[in-house]
C-alpha cells in the first residue's frame, strides 16, 4: 500500500476527481495547484511528473478496487450477492455522485497517449476485475447458479463491457437510473433458469 503524505493525498484526492470528470488531459499542475493553494514546484515535490502522480493515483485505485473484491468474497462467499453488490456499489456511487465514474475506464480511452508505467496500471486494474469476475461466474457456474453461454473468462469481460457501458449511458443521458436498466436485465439473464 501507498503510503502519502497528508498534502500528497490531498493532491491525490483532488487528482481522483479531475480525472473521473475530465480524464489525463483535462487538467495541469496549475490547475491543482489553484484549488490546493499551493505553488506548483511543492506539487513536483511529491509528484515529480504528471505521469508519477496519475500513476500514483491509479495504484491507489487499484488497492482500494482489489480490497473490496477481497471485502466481498469474505463477507459474502456467494457469486450472485458478490456480482449485485459490485452492480450496487456502482449504481450507488453514480446516483449519489461520489464516484460516479471509473478513472480506469476513464483512462482507458486515452490507452494509446498514456504514458507506458500510466496504461500498465490501468491495464491491470481491467484484469483484476476480469479475474474477479472471472472467479466469481466460475464458481456459479459450478454451483449450477449461473448459465453461461462462453467462457468465464469472456462473459466476465462481456459483464465487465455491460457496467461501464452503463456508466457511459448514465453519463451521456444524464440519468442515473439508466445504469439500472441496463445492469439488471444482464444480472437475470446471468442467473440459471430454475433460480430466477
Amino acid at each position: 500500500m501507498i503510503e502519502l503524505s497528508q498534502k500528497a493525498n490531498e493532491i491525490s484526492a483532488l487528482t481522483r476527481r479531475l480525472l473521473t470528470t475530465g480524464g489525463y488531459k483535462s487538467f495541469s499542475y496549475a490547475d491543482i495547484a489553484d484549488v490546493i493553494q499551493i505553488r506548483k514546484a511543492s506539487i513536483h515535490h511529491h509528484f515529480p511528473s504528471k505521469a508519477d502522480l496519475i500513476r500514483t493515483v491509479v495504484i491507489q485505485y487499484r488497492e482500494e478496487a482489489l480490497a473490496g473484491m477481497s471485502a466481498l468474497d469474505q463477507q459474502l462467499n456467494d457469486p450472485v450477492a458478490e456480482i449485485k453488490a459490485y452492480v450496487d456499489y456502482w449504481s450507488r456511487c453514480i446516483k449519489d455522485g461520489s464516484s460516479p465514474f471509473c478513472i480506469c475506464m476513464m483512462l482507458a480511452v486515452e490507452l494509446p497517449s498514456l504514458p507506458d508505467e500510466v496504461a500498465t496500471e490501468v491495464k491491470g486494474h481491467f484484469q483484476d476485475l476480469s479475474d474477479w469476475l472471472t472467479s466469481l461466474l466460475q464458481k456459479g457456474q459450478n454451483k449450477g447458479i449461473f448459465r453461461l453461454t462462453d467462457t468465464p473468462s469472456v462473459e466476465a469481460k462481456s459483464f465487465m463491457a455491460t457496467v461501464h457501458g452503463a456508466m457511459l449511458a448514465a453519463r451521456a443521458f444524464n440519468n442515473a437510473a439508466l445504469f439500472q436498466q441496463i445492469t439488471q436485465p444482464v444480472l437475470s439473464r446471468l442467473l440459471a433458469t430454475d433460480l430466477r
